[in-house]
C-alpha cells in the first residue's frame, strides 16, 4: 500500500485527538471557574437557592445547598435557619434517622433559639410518625396490639411542646397527638392483661390491668382495666379487694355492668 494513502487517515486520528484534548481541556476550565463562582456565593444565595429547592419540592437538591452553606458559613443566621429546615427536608424525603438527627443537633446547639419548640414537636412527629402503617389502619388492624417501640419518645417530645411552649402554633397538635399515644399505650397494657387472663394467669393479669390505672388515669382503656382487676381478684379470692374496686367502677362508670368488655377501636378518630 502507498504511504502516500494513509496520510488523510493519520490526519483524521490526529485531528480527534486534538478535538477531545480540546473538550477536556474546556471542561476543566468550566469546571474551575464553576468552583471559582461557587467560591463566590454568599450565605444568604445559598439559603434562597435551598429554600427555592425546599418550595418545589426538589429535596435533593436542598440537602446538597442546605449542607453547602451549614458547611461553608457555620456561625451565619442562614446556617442556623439551614439546620432547622433540613430537618423538615428528610422528613419529606423520608430520612426518618438523618431528621431525627438534626432535630437532635438542633437542640444541642441551639437550646434558646425561637423555634426550638418546632424542633421539638418534629422530634416527637416523627416517632408518631414510625407507626401506625397507613395500610393496616386502612384494613381497620387495631394498632394497639402492636408493641409501641417508640411511643414513650413521642409522648416525651410532645410534652416539651405542651408544656413549656404552650403558645406555640404546634402545641395544640402536639396535645391531641401525645393524648392518642397516651390511649394507645394504656391499650396495648390492656391487651397483654387480657393474653394472662386466657391462660389463666390471674396475678399477671391484674397487674398489668393496674399498672392501665395507676399511670393511664382518663385513658378509654381504663375501664377494662378495672373490669380485668375484678374478675381477676375474684379468682384469686380476694373478695374485699374485688368489691372495692367493683364500688370504683360503678362510681365511674353507673348503670354499667364490669365485664371484660370488648375492646374500643378509640384511635379511629383520628382518621
Amino acid at each position: 500500500m502507498n504511504p502516500r494513502s494513509r496520510l488523510p487517515a493519520d490526519r483524521a486520528r490526529i485531528a480527534g485527538a486534538a478535538t477531545l484534548a480540546l473538550l477536556v481541556l474546556l471542561a476543566g476550565c468550566h469546571g474551575r471557574r464553576s468552583e471559582r463562582d461557587n467560591r463566590r456565593v454568599t450565605a444568604e444565595q445559598l439559603y434562597s437557592l435551598a429554600h427555592k429547592a425546599l418550595l418545589s419540592s426538589d429535596y435533593e437538591y436542598a440537602v446538597r445547598q442546605y449542607e453547602a452553606l451549614t458547611s461553608r458559613f457555620p456561625f451565619s443566621d442562614e446556617a442556623r435557619q439551614a439546620r432547622l429546615d433540613l430537618v423538615y427536608v428528610y422528613y419529606r424525603k423520608g430520612e426518618k434517622e438523618s431528621a431525627t438527627d438534626a432535630a437532635e443537633q438542633f437542640l444541642r446547639e441551639y437550646p434558646t433559639h425561637p423555634r426550638v419548640d418546632y424542633a421539638w414537636y418534629m422530634k416527637g412527629l416523627i416517632d408518631f410518625e414510625r407507626q401506625p402503617y397507613k395500610v393496616e389502619r386502612w384494613l381497620g388492624v387495631d394498632m394497639a396490639r402492636r408493641p409501641p417501640s417508640t411511643a414513650l419518645q413521642s409522648i416525651n417530645a410532645f410534652r416539651v411542646v405542651v408544656e413549656r411552649y404552650p403558645k406555640s402554633a404546634y402545641a395544640h397538635d402536639a396535645l391531641r397527638r401525645m393524648v392518642y399515644q397516651r390511649n394507645r399505650l394504656a391499650e396495648y397494657e390492656v391487651n397483654v392483661a387480657r393474653y394472662y387472663v386466657k391462660r389463666g394467669a390471674w396475678l399477671a393479669a391484674s397487674q398489668r390491668a393496674a399498672r392501665v390505672v395507676e399511670q393511664y388515669d382518663g385513658a378509654p382503656a381504663v375501664r377494662a382495666a378495672l373490669a380485668i382487676m375484678i374478675e381477676s381478684d375474684h379468682r384469686l379470692g380476694l373478695e374485699e379487694h374485688a368489691r372495692n374496686l367493683e364500688q370504683v367502677y360503678q362510681l365511674n362508670y353507673p348503670g354499667a355492668g364490669p365485664g371484660d368488655l370488648r375492646p374500643k377501636r378509640w384511635w379511629k378518630f383520628w382518621r
